[in-house]
């Protein structure tokens, strides 16, 4: 039997996609530090639960966690404020870039709702134990797990439940809410089903 779960691994991805090859400055070290490391080993789970969906690019070029029009500094820098392009990217290959990776990674989240033998589904990240330059928390040591449900994408004591059996297992701080709040991912599809990031 599988956990009722879902989970979304959205930024474990170090592809560089070809629409975007031509203009990319970064490093293959630069963009790993730019994703989420380690969390293709962590959240290697898909054989445990219901439902799994990852992406093989990396989230210097296409970030699922954002909305599609959020066109922020981080979007053409690194979060360690790397410039990613040479150039300017064309209009054309921004659309190509959604088309192709952004839109369906939130379709399929949408179709893997709808199994009914789900109860939560959770984004998997990992994060930088000292804030990067572009974040919500520049220059500060990080807990070692912030769990988000951005005030109501899944029940209170669900995510206080969490946060306390990861209390009772690491000598470190667990957060709710801070410094992340939780992303578009959480945000948009929790009318879908519960969700935390």
């Amino acid at each position: 039997m599988k956990l009722p779960l879902l989970l979304s691994v959205p930024h474990a991805g170090l592809d560089v996609p070809p629409e975007v090859a031509p203009y990319c400055l970064l490093t293959r070290d630069e963009i790993v530090a730019d994703g989420d490391e380690g969390a293709a080993e962590i959240y290697d789970l898909e054989p445990l639960v219901e439902a799994f969906q990852t992406t093989n690019v990396a989230r210097a070029f296409v970030d699922m966690n954002r909305p599609e029009d959020d066109r922020r500094l981080d979007g053409v820098h690194t979060c360690w404020n790397v410039p990613s392009y040479g150039d300017a990217l064309p209009e054309e290959a921004i659309e190509a870039l959604l088309d192709r990776y952004h839109r369906p990674y939130h379709d399929g989240l949408t179709a893997l709702a709808r199994n009914d033998r789900l109860r939560l589904a959770i984004d998997c990240h990992t994060m930088a134990a000292t804030a990067p330059p572009v974040g919500p928390d520049p220059g500060k040591e990080r807990p070692w797990i912030c769990l988000s449900n951005a005030e109501g994408t899944c029940p209170r004591h669900w995510i206080e439940t969490l946060r306390d059996c990861f209390g009772e297992l690491l000598d470190g701080p667990v957060t709710i809410n801070d410094p992340f709040t939780g992303g578009h991912i959480t945000r948009h599809h929790s009318d879908e089903m519960p969700w935390l990031q």
